[in-house]
């Protein structure tokens, strides 16, 4: 299996059930979706990863890659502050990932918990979700409970908001 073995083990350890689809290289939700038509019942996450103006605080906002998102509509709905997309030396520095990867499974590399989670509210309403195992040439499906344990496991703060 291509992707992070230190992930496949976590999840192992934890209980955590997926299923594996591998498929070419996908940096691009546009990209990404002509590999996931045999993927069914399941919602694809977009993950963007932001830092605030100030450079000190960052986020991961995941929600439903067929939703549009306002990046002033985020920072208005947050109260964070102006934000902008993390560099790429961010993104490694506290995600052990590179862009066209960004997963919230690169949290297991966010040892010190610095990364917080924006969940958007309506994906607890699918049964199953999508995410590259740190690597973009597969996605993982998780079910969404098992996300929630997941999220538990690795111990970062995060909350639901309306996107």
């Amino acid at each position: 299996m291509v992707g992070d073995q230190q992930l496949y083990k976590l999840l192992q350890d934890s209980g955590i059930d997926f299923e594996y689809h591998e498929h070419p290289p996908a940096p691009t939700i546009e990209i990404a979706v002509q590999y996931w038509k045999d993927i069914h019942e399941t919602t694809h996450c977009k993950n963007l990863f932001f830092r605030n103006h100030k450079g000190n605080r960052h986020y991961l906002v995941i929600f439903d890659h067929r939703k549009d998102l306002s990046i002033s509509y985020l920072e208005k709905y947050l109260k964070q502050g102006k934000l902008t997309f993390a560099s790429e030396q961010r993104m490694f520095k506290f995600l052990g990932l590179y862009p066209g990867s960004v997963s919230p499974f690169g949290l297991i590399n966010d040892t010190e918990h610095h990364v917080y989670l924006f969940l958007d509210k309506d994906l607890a309403l699918q049964p199953k979700i999508s995410f590259h195992p740190n690597d973009n040439r597969a996605s993982l499906v998780i079910s969404y409970p098992d996300f929630l344990k997941y999220l538990s496991t690795v111990g970062n703060s995060y909350e639901f908001v309306e996107l």
